[in-house]
């Protein structure tokens, strides 16, 4: 595994969504592989900081418009 296979597969690996032989995989190559690892931890903990950050409510006048503005995107037709 190179380091950018290992990159790709950082956030499957976080929700456990690897299969176990992709797991065990990218488990040795992070034993070997610092940069990666590191990659690893500031990914994990930007995940929680996001995570921890909370649901921001739109204002009300705000939703409006964003509805509006789709919904009139919607109609239009592709290019």
């Amino acid at each position: 595994m190179t380091c950018r296979d290992a990159i790709e597969v950082i956030a499957d690996f976080l929700d456990h969504a690897l299969t176990p032989a992709a797991a065990r995989e990218l488990d040795r190559h992070l034993e070997g592989c610092e940069p990666c690892r590191a990659y690893l931890n500031t990914y994990r903990t930007t995940r929680l900081l996001v995570r921890d950050a909370g649901h921001v409510e739109l204002p009300p006048e705000l939703k409006r418009r964003l509805r509006e503005f789709l919904i009139e995107q919607l109609g239009r037709p592709l290019t």
